[in-house]
């Protein structure tokens, strides 16, 4: 009797938990064994199991856009590397947008075969952001940083000195890598080692069989859950600004819905840019299953088997699916406008489901030398703002939402890592967008050097295009950038501070759902006690009398 044929459904929803706790412990080891703010504090990491066809197994609930790099490093390994010589301990590692399966350079992903028994059982692969390339330009791949195309960093468990070298040469503060790379390491052996003990306790053909029956269940659920949304077709259009690219950037969608399949059709689109707006493709699939599960049955497992009746089609050399060498380090500006976009399409059909749009993702970094150590140093923070309303609830507040997912790196960590102050950190009255229900707010934080001049590149997103409100819903705030009095205008997002002198990120709001005049009055005056609100909003724009 074959293991599927004796396979029982308690069996498959233990494995499958099994597999979504040894992903969700992957994430965590990397984190508390992490280096950098950056990993350790925000969680700008993922991890993910693969089988040995490289379909996703499980998938730890970080960063949706992440899932770009996790699925592309995998197929461009197995592409590029003869099988019949890959052996237990090798582990890849890779980053580059075009053929490193990556999504943007800083994003690096280690990669490891796991065996059992001498046989190819499956891969576990995590990514981390490395807050490392500053002071580049965007105008094309080649001025982002090192480009690492799947290479093996460990020979069968041992270190590659000559890989890593080159490697770190290219760093900016190859101490925080270094040690940043040992968590990763120490992540996918944690993974496998799990994995490993699943082989061992169910038998690899039980196990596999439970996989592709998860595969299964998964496409079950998406179909079912795509039956449930009215068969139509969809569009949406908007634009799109940041303070990336001088120009204003129309944007389009068609989501088309047929039984249960759905279709996302990116046709009309731009060019690609010589910005680093520009997406790869695995970038605007992570977009679409993120729209997809988080619409569809929440309890649908993250793996391969949703995919299943979902197409997407986007012009080959446009701003979302960019040809080599387009820039991609800014690529999560277009991203996060493309799933609130695609909930605005199907807001047409499924209007209870869907928020309104959201903050995007205004970036502050700054470097220089620090004068307690000597060494160089770099502090990078993608800031939240404000999730739009939802058809029953309010948007939350000061948070990452959609495709990014991370936290904030708290001021203790902040000051105590980099010489840096921190003047302020607050959300922002009446940023959130007016509506029945209230869209997010946005943040404010106020940054300063400390016995030394930084280098500050400040902007994104949404600087003259707010995010829209739903049904009679008003606009989110606008971002922008504060400079103190003294501090230089910024050219092309970057300048210089010295100390003293302070910079400060407003990120944006979310848009707001339903008449605001239809608000609670009980709530109004809450928000009004809190400071969320001033007198003047609640009065002429909430009626409170």
């Amino acid at each position: 009797m074959t293991a599927d044929q004796t396979l029982d459904p308690i069996t498959v929803e233990v494995i499958g938990n099994a597999l979504s706790t040894v992903v969700e412990e992957m994430g965590r080891a990397l984190m508390r064994a992490s280096y950098s703010a950056n990993i350790k504090e925000r969680r700008d990491c993922s991890a993910a199991i693969f089988d040995t066809e490289g379909h996703v197994i499980a998938q730890a609930q970080q960063i949706p856009l992440h899932f770009g790099s996790l699925l592309g490093i995998l197929q461009e390994t197995v592409k590029r590397t003869d099988m019949s010589q890959l052996r237990p301990g090798d582990v890849f590692i890779g980053n580059d947008a075009f053929t490193g399966g990556g999504t943007h350079l800083n994003d690096i992903v280690f990669l490891e075969p796991v065996f059992y028994d001498d046989a190819l059982v499956a891969w576990v692969a995590n990514i981390a952001h490395h807050s490392d390339f500053v002071d580049r330009g965007h105008a094309h791949i080649f001025q982002e940083g090192l480009r690492i195309p799947p290479v093996k960093l460990y020979r069968e468990g041992v270190l590659q000195d000559d890989v890593m070298n080159l490697v770190l040469l290219n760093c900016q503060v190859p101490d925080e890598r270094v040690n940043d790379f040992r968590a990763q390491y120490s992540s996918n052996r944690q993974g496998l080692q799990r994995y490993q003990s699943l082989c061992e306790r169910y038998g690899v053909a039980k196990l596999h069989a439970a996989q592709n029956a998860l595969l299964d269940y998964a496409e079950r659920k998406a179909r079912a859950g795509i039956t449930a949304i009215p068969d139509g077709v969809y569009p949406f259009e908007c634009d799109f600004d940041t303070s990336l690219w001088p120009d204003i950037l129309h944007l389009k969608v068609l989501v088309e819905v047929s039984g249960d399949e759905i279709r996302f059709d990116f046709d009309g689109c731009p060019d690609q840019t010589r910005s680093g707006l520009n997406m790869v493709f695995t970038v605007l699939q992570a977009c679409v299953y993120l729209v997809v599960k988080s619409l569809i049955d929440r309890d649908t497992p993250a793996n391969a088997g949703f995919h299943r009746p979902i197409r997407i089609e986007a012009p080959y050399g446009s701003i979302v699916n960019a040809a080599p060498p387009a820039a991609v380090y800014s690529r999560h500006d277009v991203a996060q406008r493309l799933v609130d976009m695609m909930y605005a399409a199907l807001a047409q059909a499924i209007p209870e489901r869907v928020p309104a749009a959201s903050t995007g993702v205004t970036v502050q970094t700054m470097s220089g030398i620090n004068p307690r150590t000597g060494a160089f140093y770099v502090y990078n923070e993608s800031m939240g703002g404000g999730m739009g309303a939802r058809a029953t609830l309010d948007g939350l507040d000061g948070v990452h939402v959609n495709t990014t997912n991370s936290a904030n790196i708290p001021v203790e960590a902040l000051e105590t890592e980099h010489p840096l102050r921190v003047e302020a950190y607050e959300l922002v009255q009446d940023s959130g967008g007016p509506g029945r229900f209230r869209g997010g707010m946005a943040i404010r934080r106020k940054i300063s050097p400390v016995g030394h001049a930084a280098t500050a590149n400040l902007g994104g997103p949404l600087t003259r295009i707010p995010a829209w409100g739903l049904d009679g819903g008003h606009d989110g705030s606008l971002s922008h950038i504060e400079m103190s009095a003294g501090a230089a205008a910024l050219k092309e997002r970057n300048g210089v501070l010295t100390d003293g002198q302070s910079a400060a990120v407003h990120t944006s709001g979310g848009g707001g759902q339903g008449d605001p005049k239809l608000r609670d009055r009980d709530l109004v005056r809450r928000d009004l006690r809190e400071g969320r609100i001033s007198e003047k909003a609640a009065k002429e724009i909430y009626g409170l009398e």
